[in-house]
């Protein structure tokens, strides 16, 4: 199994074996891995959390207050309506939009849903490598990695991926930052 570092890590976390299809100089581009399926699932139980608690109470209210009945129900179908169309466009939008990459060069990534971003970080700009698991992430198995530069533009965020390739991307990324010259600054 050839790998950049001749670790196992390399094909399992999406990492590119020196010059497969990388240029001479760095550049903006679509990473080429995808987030985990279960990505999809994650993004759903997350806008379920955002939109059903207003939708429960207002249709209590609407139940509850007879006065106010026409007034709650349209306040009902103005949250309730776009809500359910969140819940069930964002999640599979946002996967195919989601992708990341590591090369032994830099981190690639691409995010969002309606305002989508592409990001690079050169393996010299690294600061800290993170990996992060909520209670929400770990119900369905799944890590994000946070990759710290000196950018004004904050870190670059690796979500929805398998917490086995989470964990082995954040070693493997540790270890390239400590091979790779420069100040990360």
């Amino acid at each position: 199994m050839a790998t950049v570092d001749g670790s196992p890590y390399g094909p399992r976390v999406g990492v590119s074996p020196p010059g497969a299809g990388q240029p001479a100089e760095l550049r903006l581009r679509p990473p080429r891995h995808e987030v985990d399926p279960r990505a999809v699932r994650y993004w759903t139980a997350l806008a379920l959390v955002i939109v059903v608690p207003p939708v429960l109470t207002l249709a209590l209210l609407t139940a509850l207050i007879p006065p106010a009945r026409l007034w709650l129900g349209l306040s009902l179908a103005l949250v309730a309506l776009p809500g359910v169309a969140y819940v069930l466009v964002m999640p599979r939008w946002r996967f195919r939009v989601h992708r990341w990459e590591v090369t032994d060069q830099a981190v690639y990534t691409a995010s969002g849903w309606f305002w989508q971003k592409w990001r690079i970080a050169p393996m010299s700009r690294i600061q800290t490598v993170d990996t992060v698991r909520g209670p929400l992430l770990r119900m369905f198995g799944l890590s994000a990695v946070t990759v710290t530069t000196a950018s004004a533009a904050g870190p670059i965020r690796i979500g929805g991926l398998d917490h086995r390739i989470a964990e082995d991307l954040a070693q493997w990324l540790t270890a390239a930052t400590q091979r790779t010259e420069g100040d990360a600054t």
